[in-house]
């Protein structure tokens, strides 16, 4: 999965349950993104590997199984 495929999904998840979300490109260092999803905030590199995707879904509270 690529970064801006996580990212999609993410909005998805936000907005199908009604909670805030948001990305800033500028506050990552390099090629990181800044993600906040509800009140969970957390870095999203530019290369994505599975075990990275989970680790970022747990930081964010969210069950994989929901993206």
């Amino acid at each position: 999965m690529r970064r801006n495929d996580l990212i999609r999904a993410l909005r998805a998840y936000a907005r199908k349950r009604n909670i805030e979300f948001w990305v800033d490109e500028k506050k990552g260092k390099g090629s990181h993104y800044r993600v906040k999803v509800g009140t969970e905030l957390t870095t999203i590199q530019s290369d994505l590997n599975p075990p990275r995707i989970q680790r970022i879904l747990k930081q964010l509270k969210i069950d994989p199984a929901d993206i």
